[in-house]
């Protein structure tokens, strides 16, 4: 298959992973793109399932600080040329053209821009980086590789329900937003199985500082994105709260968070996990002065202004189904003009 064809037909897979589009035609002078993958554990092993499935791609290198992880990682990729617990080795290889970054993000920044420097792709997952500090470190050597590519792993961004659902708000069909209210609830401790405490604070990173800025960087971050995306403004005043008031098992991270966010567009969004009940689950709501939108990961419904009725006919995004309101006229999605009534 030549290159060009490869990224016809596998283009939308490497949309997951970031390598799609400019990415990839900026990658590899031959027909094979090779991408060295730093941090091995479950978020990086699913990237090289996508990625293996990727004709024209392969993963030619990995990289872990855990034994065991090495190894299966090794083991999904059995062609890869090397696997080691230090990543400069994937950095002095001239044939890795991309890295994939899915280490704890506490090594994101040094990690990112030493590939950076070495000439490398980077597709790096989300949180990019561990405080404003390391954010702008990242940023600035970005920016000073002009020729290469640089990406940051919100799923969302890639997301039929969301891209629409946000065509349809900028569109101005729910009217002016008032408000955006966010959650994502689980209950349940969070924590991953250890085969051997000496790795307790390598597996479960993110109930560590050191490591991790806990549920609004690991959860509420997708939700943030969105919303700075659909807004288009900065943040003017942050507020927030939470602690380890349940799961009181020794983790540093906070089990119940809530955040308020005050946007420079005079919008107020808020922010909440919590890990000791589940109600309603992953939720967006943007409140309009014409009606809501309310999202879950792959479901959305629009509530209008008039109605009182919070259980409003399922809207998919994707297929375009629509609804009108019943009275004051109709709603429909970016993708269709057809109408169903309430």
């Amino acid at each position: 298959m030549r290159r060009r064809e490869f990224l016809k037909a596998g283009g939308y897979l490497l949309a997951g992973t970031g390598l799609a589009g400019p990415a990839a035609q900026a990658m590899s002078k031959s027909d094979t793109i090779n991408v060295g993958v730093v941090g091995t554990g479950i978020r990086g092993q699913q990237l090289m399932r996508f990625l293996r499935e990727v004709p024209g791609v392969s993963v030619s290198s990995v990289c872990d600080v855990l034994p065991f992880r090495l190894d299966e990682a090794h083991a999904l990729a059995a062609d890869a040329r090397l696997a080691t617990d230090d990543y400069r080795r994937i950095l002095d290889d001239m044939a890795v053209d991309a890295i994939v970054i899915a280490a704890t993000f506490s090594e994101h920044r040094k990690i990112a821009v030493d590939a950076l420097d070495a000439g490398k792709h980077v597709y790096c997952e989300k949180t990019m980086a561990k405080g404003i500090a390391d954010a702008l470190a990242v940023q600035k050597a970005a920016n000073a590789s002009p020729g290469l590519v640089f990406q940051t792993g919100f799923q969302y961004h890639s997301s039929p329900l969301y891209r629409t659902a946000a065509e349809i708000i900028e569109r101005g069909d729910i009217g002016d937003i008032a408000a955006i209210n966010c959650q994502w609830n689980r209950n349940g401790d969070w924590r991953r199985p250890v085969p051997d405490p000496r790795w307790e604070r390598q597996i479960n990173w993110r109930m560590y500082r050191d490591y991790s800025s806990g549920l609004v960087a690991e959860l509420s971050a997708h939700q943030m994105d969105f919303c700075n995306t659909l807004l288009g403004s900065g943040i003017d005043r942050i507020q927030g709260s939470g602690g380890v008031d349940f799961w009181t098992d020794g983790r540093e991270t906070y089990d119940n968070t809530h955040v308020l966010c005050r946007y420079e567009a005079g919008v107020t969004a808020t922010f909440t996990c919590q890990t000791a009940n589940s109600m309603d689950g992953y939720r967006i709501a943007v409140l309009g002065s014409r009606g809501s939108i309310i999202l879950t990961t792959r479901k959305g419904w629009f509530v209008p202004e008039e109605s009182s009725n919070a259980t409003a006919d399922n809207v998919d995004f994707v297929s375009g189904a629509s609804i009108v309101d019943g009275g004051s006229g109709t709603w429909r999605t970016a993708a269709s003009d057809s109408a169903l009534r309430i």
